[in-house]
């Protein structure tokens, strides 16, 4: 168990740190929309039928859907865009999805590989791509269920002021949902980039995600290998 619990730290750390976090954003969303219902003289609700309200999902497919947007993006755009000096790039010269050999796959394939690794055609190819598949999948999915809910949400606001409530095409033209959606956007597109820059310049010793203390500026941690 202590083994266990050592290889798989880091996912374990932030899987707490996640479910520490939905918890306190329910709770606290709950106690706000119970004093939102109280100063608007309408009934309270429970706390489950909170957290399977739109109010909350939307709130939670709107950041989920921005999250796995910023990784889809940074995964393909490092497939064939370098940042010369960061670690995390490839190093100039390295663009492209690499051959066979570089990538461990078919007769280049160790004994203990991926089995679809070790095979050809279509496996190979949905293996090789799986994981900005299922990153694009994830976010198409939470877009979808954000641009729902938010209809929904959408709609008993526009009732409560006695306007017709607006389709789904409707909403997700409309300058609320890219207002919610884009708030998001920029701040991952900013924190990615602020990490690729910052990284080749600053260092944090014993860190995955830095080059070593003193490898030089332009260097980065691939090229050192």
């Amino acid at each position: 168990m202590p083994r266990l619990l050592r290889d798989n730290a880091l996912g374990l750390f932030f899987l707490l740190l996640f479910l520490l976090a939905i918890a306190g954003q329910s709770m606290a969303g709950y106690f706000r929309q119970l004093e939102e219902l109280a100063e608007h003289g309408r009934p309270a609700v429970d706390y489950l039928g909170f957290i399977l309200s739109p109010d909350f999902v939307v709130d939670v497919a709107e950041n989920w859907q921005s999250e796995f947007l910023q990784f889809f993006l940074f995964i393909g755009a490092t497939v064939w865009l370098v940042q010369r000096g960061s670690p995390e790039s490839k190093k100039p010269g390295d663009e492209g999805p690499g051959d066979d050999a570089t990538q461990l796959v078919g007769a280049h394939a160790p004994h203990d590989a991926p089995a679809w690794a070790k095979a050809g055609g279509w496996r190979r190819a949905l293996y090789g791509n799986s994981l900005l598949i299922v990153m694009g999948t994830v976010f198409a999915l939470s877009w979808l269920i954000q641009s729902l809910a938010g209809t929904i949400v959408a709609g008993e606001e526009s009732t409560m002021h006695g306007m017709p409530a607006p389709t789904w095409a409707e909403y997700i033209v409309s300058a609320d949902f890219w207002d919610r959606t884009l708030q998001n956007w920029q701040s991952e597109f900013l924190a990615v980039g602020t990490m690729v820059a910052f990284s080749i310049y600053l260092r944090q010793r014993g860190s995955a995600e830095s080059k070593p203390v003193g490898m030089p500026h332009t260097v980065s941690a691939a090229e050192s290998e």
